[in-house]
This record gives structure tokens, sequence and C-alpha cells, in this order.
């Protein structure tokens, strides 16, 4: 049975740990989670700008601070006492990776291990703990990874975040003696409304269009896993309801259907079409090294959660453009958010 939906008498009056909840994913999550009646509390660096949590506002008891503080991480879940743990901050941009590789390993590795010794100090029942489609050994031959995929990574952002999974695994034993069932989402190329990140492909196809210039794109046959950012959310949502019934396994990918696997350029067509964006693009340089074709088989969540993605890539699109109209217009960004959800919900 597809059960795409989180169930709202789960979650109501849960109380919820979200980190990174100035993120992207984050801003969305939070403002997710109070539609369906959690308490949510969040553990993150300040919010970028202009980016959806600023001009989303999810409520959120808000603690501002830094996951590489273990005292300070340690301090806020002492606060929030949460059922549920959602950890989202992390260093999480490939380019970024290659700049700044120490910072970027500090906060996906020592980052994870902090929260997780704050959970064996002070337990909540779940810790879902998100990395990225990028934590498998890239493979040549391009194929779909699965679950038992051999962890790897060959630039610093991914290598961190398959270190951080073996983290989780390094601890999983010592919190499950204390009631805590710890495990890793995968999932990546998340598209939604109010991503501001440097180097992603659908912000950077936003700022073309606003700017009235073509899209420079380094790699256009790139092949990347897209999907909407309310159904990966979901994803994680149902994940964490079966681990708090511990009837869930230790890591679970989180992917499209075969027909939403697109190429870079095939996405900047559509979503500049969606902006009514008429500039076109152009062959741009790439400064590093990246997978070519990187796919996800997320059977494992199809049987165990029932849960799909339900959302065909041209509907997200056109969610995503209207997110950034409404914001370019001055609308309240915060019923924008939630009449997105709100459609989402009963599509």
């Amino acid at each position: 049975m597809i059960q795409s939906r989180p169930d709202p008498s789960f979650w109501t009056g849960k109380r919820v740990l979200v980190t990174g909840h100035t993120g992207f994913k984050g801003a969305w999550l939070c403002l997710l989670l109070d539609h369906l009646g959690a308490r949510v509390s969040g553990l993150a660096l300040p919010a970028e700008p202009d980016g959806a949590f600023e001009a989303m506002r999810p409520p959120v008891e808000s603690h501002i601070a830094d996951m590489r503080d273990a005292d300070a991480v340690l301090d806020v879940v002492r606060q929030a006492r949460p059922q549920i743990v959602l950890h989202l901050a992390a260093q999480a941009l490939v380019g970024e990776g290659h700049a700044h590789p120490l910072e970027t390993f500090a906060t996906n590795v020592m980052g994870t291990a902090n929260l997780l010794e704050a959970l064996h100090a002070a337990p909540a029942a779940v810790a879902l703990m998100v990395t990225t489609d990028k934590v498998y050994r890239p493979d040549p031959g391009g194929g779909p990874f699965h679950e038992d995929s051999p962890l790897g990574g060959t630039d610093p952002y991914s290598a961190s975040k398959a270190a951080a999974e073996h983290v989780v695994a390094c601890w999983r034993e010592r919190l499950r003696e204390n009631g805590c069932v710890a495990a890793a989402a995968r999932a990546g190329n998340v598209l939604g409304g109010g991503d501001v990140a440097a180097g992603r492909l659908a912000p950077d196809v936003i700022r073309a269009h606003r700017a009235d210039v073509p899209m420079m794109l380094r790699r256009p046959e790139a092949v990347r896993p897209w999907q909407y950012v309310l159904d990966v959310l979901a994803g994680y949502l149902l994940y964490a309801q079966a681990l708090f019934h511990d009837n869930a396994p230790p890591a679970m990918n989180f992917g499209p259907e075969a027909g939403d696997v697109l190429t870079a350029v095939e996405l900047t067509r559509r979503l500049q079409h969606a902006l009514g964006s008429t500039r076109g693009w152009r062959q741009g340089e790439a400064s590093f090294a990246e997978t070519t074709t990187l796919r996800l088989d997320p059977a494992r969540a199809w049987r165990t959660l029932g849960w799909r993605t339900t959302t065909d890539i041209d509907q997200a699109l056109a969610w995503i453009a209207a997110w950034h109209q409404a914001a370019w217009a001055n609308r309240d960004m915060h019923r924008v958010g939630h009449a997105q959800i709100e459609a989402w919900l009963t599509s």
C-alpha cells in the first residue's frame, strides 16, 4: 500500500528537534511538522538572509549554535528533551567541500558525533541522521545504488558524509542501550522553493532568470535523482514513525521513479519554462570533478514504508516558480508555504 504522507495523529504533540532548521530543507521540515501539530525545536547556524527559513518563518524554538561545539549541542538537546531528532545540519555543498575540506569534515563528521554523544547522555526515542545520495562509492556503470552498495566518496563532501554514516553505525548500539534507535536516510538533489545555495542547479537557474542572462551549465548531461522537497521530507517522517516503533532497517534510500531522473539540461529547460524565462543556457566551466550519473534504488522505502514520490517533476517546478514569484511580489510567505503544503497533502 502506498503511504506517501506522514500520520498527523502520530506527530501531534511530539517533541521534535531539527538540526539545520534554518537551511532550505530544514525550514520546509519545520513548517511541515508545524502543519502536523508537532512541537518543534531547532539547532543550527544563522539563516541565509533570502532563503526559505527567513521567508516562511516556521514556528520553532530556535537555538543558534555550531554542531562542532559539543557543549552547545548537549545543552540544546537537554533543553529540548526531544522524542525524535531529525539531523539535517551539515556542510552540504560539493564545491564548498573542495574549497574548505577541513571545515567540511569537522561539521559533517564531528558534528554528527557530537549530536550522537549528546543523545547518549540525554536520550531521545529516534535519531534519524540525514546524509546524502553521494555517500556511495562511485559506480562507473551508473547503476542505481541500493542500501548495501559500498560507501565511499572521492570529494570532501561525499567522503565526509560517508564517514558520518560510519559514526552513526559506531554509536548505534550505545544509543540502543538507552532506548534510542539511530538510522540514516539517504536522499539528494531535492528541489523546492527558497533554496538559495550557490552551485545548486535550481537556485542557479532562478538567479540567472532574475538577472535575465542565460544559465551557465557546467555539466549539461549529468543525471541526478531530482525530487520535490515535501516528498523527501515525507519519507523522513514516515521512516521516523517506523523507527519509533522499532520497525525499520538502519539505512534507507529516498529517490524518485525512473521518469524523474533527468539530465541537468532538461531540468534547466523545464524550470525556465515554469519561470517564463527565454534566455536558454550556455556551456559553463567545470571547476571540480563530479559523478556523471547518480541513481538511487528506493525499493526498500517502497516495501518497508509504502513510500513513493508522488509529485511529478513538472508540478514540482511549477510550485518552485510560484514560490519565488510570490516572494518577489512580497507576499506573506508563511501563508504561501502552508498553502503549498496543503496543496501537496491533498494532491
